[in-house]
């Protein structure tokens, strides 16, 4: 196996271009447990931890410009106020030894649909930045998965960088687990509420991370945006069956498909709660 470590941006583009079979490592949390398990046997890996602009992030005319590299441990210490979502999903990553390695840029590189922050970057309408010598281009998260662990990278790009609107109102990220810890998603879910419109996705309940367009556009038209009274029960409960309707998801040892999609309606109804209590009085509710 070739063990390829370019310093800058322009080389690892440069070096993916020569060796599309390169496979990118950054965290290693997803491809070394692959390699480990003889799942994945590449001809040559591309070291991208020495790459200084995959490792940094800026904020320019409210939109966040979060480098693929930027470790889950810097996203929940220096964004958790611009982009709280993001921060509670990478909350739920791994341990703090795999929250100080593995990346959002690596989350997306796996394109598991358990992966904690697909749902944040739907329920936001993130834009993911790819890159290769023949240029920049910004695909939307919805179109980006594909399948199963399948994403929309040409063979020869590499994730840059994953751009999210700043302190885009009131955001919530939960997902079940079978324990609190070191835990693969049962199911997952995260809602956005911004200027009258509705960001809702789930996780682990379908082939691909997707978006639950029907509950978003009930909730939309239902919500009382102006309005400082708490929600009715039945709009949660009409919110939380939608949510539930949009998964498709498979019985497999975490967890059943029926079990699914009842948690998902939880966890809506729940989510939606904490976010109108700070859509109203403007205290952020952690989920």
């Amino acid at each position: 196996m070739e063990f390829l470590r370019p310093a800058t941006l322009a080389e690892a583009l440069a070096l993916k271009a020569g060796r599309p079979d390169a496979v990118p490592i950054a965290g290693g949390t997803d491809v070394m447990v692959e390699l480990n398990f003889d799942h994945r046997r590449p001809e040559a890996l591309l070291d991208l931890t020495r790459v200084p602009e995959l490792a940094e992030w800026s904020t320019s005319d409210g939109t966040v410009r979060l480098g693929a590299g930027v470790p889950y441990a810097r996203v929940i210490a220096e964004l958790g106020e611009s982009v709280p979502a993001l921060a509670m999903a990478a909350r739920t990553v791994g341990s703090p030894q795999i929250r100080n390695r593995g990346t959002v840029g690596g989350n997306l590189g796996a394109a598991s649909p358990a992966g904690d922050t697909h749902p944040v970057l739907l329920a936001m309408d993130a834009r993911v930045e790819v890159a290769s010598v023949r240029g920049t281009r910004l695909l939307r998260a919805e179109e980006f998965y594909v399948g199963v662990k399948r994403h929309a990278l040409a063979p020869d790009e590499l994730i840059t960088a994953v751009h999210l609107p700043a302190h885009a109102g009131p955001q919530q990220f939960a997902k079940v687990g079978t324990r609190n810890a070191m835990v693969i998603a049962v199911c997952s879910f995260a809602l956005v509420l911004r200027d009258g419109v509705v960001g809702a996705a789930i996780g682990s309940a379908a082939p691909t991370p997707r978006r639950a367009r029907e509950a978003e556009d009930f909730l939309a038209a239902e919500l009382p945006w102006t309005s400082s009274e708490p929600l009715p029960d039945s709009l949660k409960r009409r919110f939380g069956d939608l949510v539930g309707q949009a998964a498709s998801p498979i019985d497999d040892v975490r967890g059943s498909a029926a079990y699914r999609k009842h948690a998902l309606g939880v966890l809506a109804r729940r989510t939606l709660t904490w976010a109108w209590d700070e859509h109203r009085t403007g205290e952020r509710a952690c989920a």
